[in-house]
């Protein structure tokens, strides 16, 4: 499954300079991508690996959590047919979903199994960067604990010059901290929006990917993703009710695109914006997530049916940061 771009470049053979035609335009797809208005990647089965699994995990019950994440290189799959050479916390692009509740302990450790210095930098921790978001040189290991204040939904992602490439590359992820008096029942996903700028591998390697340094500095990603493949959620939907509160946590990881998050016949009953345990705003369509930020969005489908999730900046749901929600 391909995520068809909005615009098609035109080829035009070289001419004459008496030739006075004038220049070939881009012109905007006819046909419809999708069987749902504004899902703008097909609904179906695909040969793409299983999806990243979007729940999240259950609300922590012990207040010590003892966290180990591996920094590792491998390859992953970022759309049907695209393999990527990616940096890593876990061997997954994003890195595991980290749930703490307020006052909660963490206790961390860092070890790097890559081939050059790595870094964690926490974006729900609070301590001098000086010492906890320290370079970790390969096959070594950094240890510290720290204790969740605030509630909200955060980025975590390495910190290494350049950071813009080791997040460019998928070395990043979520943490939620649950205020502790509960948020009401509802089902729950994660959404990481993120980007990819590839580059064509050679010879041997050529159908692998890697990260094109000048299209990243362009802001041109190839593909837009919520949690490392683009579209995945729209082959794979997912499940929910009618008349069932739905929470989705989302984090932009970036590192250069605002995630317009946006249910496509749904009104958010809430949005909690950034580290904010009650709710900012009601009664909201569309809210920016910002690079490097996170909010947590609450709505209610009132009917089944497929309800498509996307950012409505709409290059970048053509380019893959587009969803499913299948109510039954």
């Amino acid at each position: 499954m391909r995520i068809p771009l909005i615009l098609s470049c035109l080829l035009v053979a070289c001419t004459p300079a008496a030739d006075h035609r004038p220049p070939a335009k881009e012109q905007a797809p006819t046909t419809s991508p999708a069987n749902v208005s504004h899902g703008e990647a097909p609904i179906g089965a695909t040969e793409t690996p299983p999806p990243v699994d979007a729940a999240a995990p259950a609300r922590a019950t012990a207040k010590l959590h003892k966290v180990r994440l591996e920094m590792m290189d491998t390859v992953v799959t970022i759309a049907e047919g695209v393999r990527y050479h990616a940096w890593t916390f876990a061997g997954r692009v994003p890195g595991p979903v980290l749930r703490v509740t307020v006052g909660d302990t963490v206790d961390f450790t860092l070890i790097n199994r890559a081939m050059m210095p790595h870094s964690m930098d926490c974006h729900a921790a609070e301590g001098a960067p000086s010492r906890v978001y320290t370079n970790v040189m390969p096959n070594d290991s950094l240890h510290y604990r720290w204790v969740a204040k605030v509630a909200g939904a955060f980025m975590y992602h390495c910190g290494t010059a350049p950071a813009a490439a080791h997040i460019a590359n998928g070395m990043y992820g979520a943490v939620i901290v649950d205020p502790v008096r509960p948020r009401p029942a509802a089902r729950e996903y994660v959404l990481v929006q993120s980007e990819f700028y590839t580059l064509p591998g050679a010879g041997a390697d050529s159908a692998t990917t890697s990260l094109d340094w000048p299209k990243f500095l362009s802001l041109a990603p190839d593909h837009v993703t919520f949690n490392g493949r683009g579209g995945q959620y729209a082959t794979h939907p997912l499940p929910a009710k009618a008349g069932e509160l739905v929470r989705f946590y989302v984090v932009n990881a970036g590192p250069n695109r605002v995630s317009a998050f946006h249910v496509v016949g749904g009104i958010f009953e809430r949005v909690f914006l950034d580290a904010r345990a009650t709710p900012t705003l009601e009664g909201v369509q569309t809210v920016n997530v910002p690079v490097g930020g996170g909010a947590i969005f609450e709505v209610r489908p009132p009917e089944a049916g497929d309800y498509p999730f996307v950012s409505h900046a709409f290059a970048d749901a053509t380019k893959g940061a587009v969803g499913i929600l299948k109510v039954e």
